[in-house]
């Protein structure tokens, strides 16, 4: 794993020790990272289910200003806060060890400007996390939702404030954006 733009281009990144992460393909990360470009510079950005982190610290190398990690796994926040502090990038960023939907009903200080939803593919959790976020007020009000699923899921058009804006397909993978009430295209 290595991250393939921004500041840190180049660098490898500590991978799972297990077989219970599916970092995001480098084809799929580098398309997400083209469709969010304009979006990146200074961004508060949420990443669940992060895994080994890989995502939000892409976005950290290319200029978001703040990343909180959400993942429930021990062992993956352990790698995340060590690829951080390789890359000198943990005064700029909180990982949470804890459940993508714990996290969200929590109370926040701060909305997010990108929110990347990475779940496992077969377990339908990129659904039971659709509510929560369509609550709004998680997402700043030009903010985007990208939730990675299998090509197979069907996600809602509209789920409370968010609204289904357009899907990329890379192999059996689908990248889904969501933006709060506008149909408009978020690129």
């Amino acid at each position: 794993m290595r991250i393939l733009g921004g500041a840190q281009r180049g660098r490898r990144l500590a991978g799972p020790s297990g077989d219970g992460t599916r970092p995001t393909a480098g084809r799929v990360k580098s398309a997400l990272f083209n469709i969010l470009a304009p979006r990146i510079a200074g961004a508060r950005l949420l990443d669940l289910y992060a895994g080994t982190g890989l995502v939000g610290i892409e976005a950290l190398s290319r200029g978001a200003g703040h990343v909180t990690f959400v993942e429930s796994n021990t062992a993956s926040c352990r790698v995340v806060k060590t690829n951080l502090e390789r890359c000198g990038y943990a005064h700029l960023a909180h990982v949470r060890s804890m459940t993508a939907s714990r996290f969200l009903q929590q109370p926040l200080h701060r909305p997010y400007d990108i929110v990347f939803v990475d779940p496992p593919y077969h377990a339908g959790e990129g659904g039971n996390v659709l509510p929560l976020l369509g609550r709004g007020a998680i997402i700043a009000a030009n903010g985007v939702v990208v939730i990675e699923h299998f090509h197979k899921v069907q996600l809602p058009a509209q789920v409370g404030r968010l609204v289904f804006v357009k899907s990329y397909r890379y192999g059996d993978t689908l990248l889904s954006l969501y933006q709060q009430g506008s149909r408009q295209d978020p690129t």
